[in-house]
């Protein structure tokens, strides 16, 4: 495969999968290209066009010519100096690493890591907040996660890539609407009575299994595994956590238990304060099933090597 055709696919796969559904998806690539069109001339040279045929600011082939063929690739969670050193190292060995491919993002994807998370406001009314007071409630949060991100020396992983010739591209929000629309839909057709029948479920999954024994596995943070489930909502894409103002909103929604990657100490006591149950399935678990979905998807032909937190479970043959 070529570099371009991972990449390609990747985000093909990743609108498959969005949980907003596809119409929103394409509306937003047309407001993109609408904005793109207002500029002047000069402004046109510092709009990013990958924009316009993907939604999602923190994926991208960040090093590498996207025509360049692929037979291996190295694969982990977070990809960073160390781990594009490894890549170096292995391919030294002889083994067939072409590419490494991260899940979390680095370089300009990590830099516009807060410009997806506007899709959380989509997802939100999908579930029953109205879309003024979803934005609202999105709009400092995202605006919080940019300040946050400004300062950061995101170039460091991509200036090694380049200095190696080592081709890198980072795959977040696909990964993370694949594993959101497979736990959603899992819970959709199982409907799991009580909070503790939802954790069974998670821990039947082999991503799930892996990080029992890593100390790592699936826990109800908010609640009591006794509750009633009511009303599941996966909460697991959309860049980073979102605004701990959800709660309450979720809770009038008739929402009964989010179903997190993780969750910070805010935001469990406002999940706790509008009594809504969290489970969190873990979060490179949550990533590692995400990832294992995409590429079963994307990936033709192409030897995978993991590392840095992932493990391959590749569910062709099931």
């Amino acid at each position: 495969m070529k570099i371009k055709d991972i990449y390609t696919k990747a985000v093909q796969r990743g609108i498959e999968f969005d949980p907003r559904g596809r119409t929103e998806v394409e509306n937003e690539l047309k407001r993109a290209k609408e904005d793109f069109d207002e500029l002047k001339d000069e402004d046109k040279k510092a709009f990013d066009r990958e924009c316009l045929i993907n939604p999602y600011s923190d994926t991208r082939i960040l090093y590498g010519d996207p025509a360049r063929d692929v037979k291996g690739v190295l694969v982990g969670i977070d990809m960073e100096v160390g781990e594009i050193l490894l890549a170096d190292r292995l391919k030294g060995q002889g083994k067939p690493i072409d590419m490494v491919i991260a899940h979390h993002p680095e370089g300009r994807a990590m830099a516009a890591l807060y410009e997806v998370m506007g899709m959380q406001a989509g997802i939100l009314l999908k579930y029953g907040v109205p879309i003024n007071i979803a934005e609202d409630i999105m709009d400092e949060r995202i605006k919080e996660v940019e300040r946050r991100l400004l300062p950061a020396n995101h170039t460091r992983t991509v200036d090694a890539s380049r200095l190696l010739d080592i081709p890198f591209m980072c795959i977040h929000t696909p990964s993370d609407n694949a594993v959101t629309d497979y736990l959603q839909k899992l819970f959709d057709r199982e409907k799991p009575g009580r909070v503790k029948d939802m954790v069974a479920i998670l821990k039947d999954i082999p991503e799930y299994k892996a990080a029992i024994d890593e100390k790592a596995g699936p826990k109800v943070f908010v609640g009591s595994d006794k509750r009633k489930a009511g009303k599941v909502f996966v909460d697991m894409t959309g860049g980073t956590g979102g605004s701990k103002n959800i709660y309450e909103k979720l809770s009038n929604a008739g929402i009964g238990t989010v179903v997190g990657m993780h969750i910070s100490e805010d935001h469990r006591k406002e999940a706790e304060k509008h009594h809504v149950n969290v489970v969190i399935a873990g979060h490179m678990s949550s990533d590692n099933l995400g990832m294992n979905l995409l590429l079963d998807d994307i990936l033709k032909g192409v030897n995978v090597t993991a590392t840095s937190g992932f493990r391959r479970f590749s569910r062709k043959t099931q």
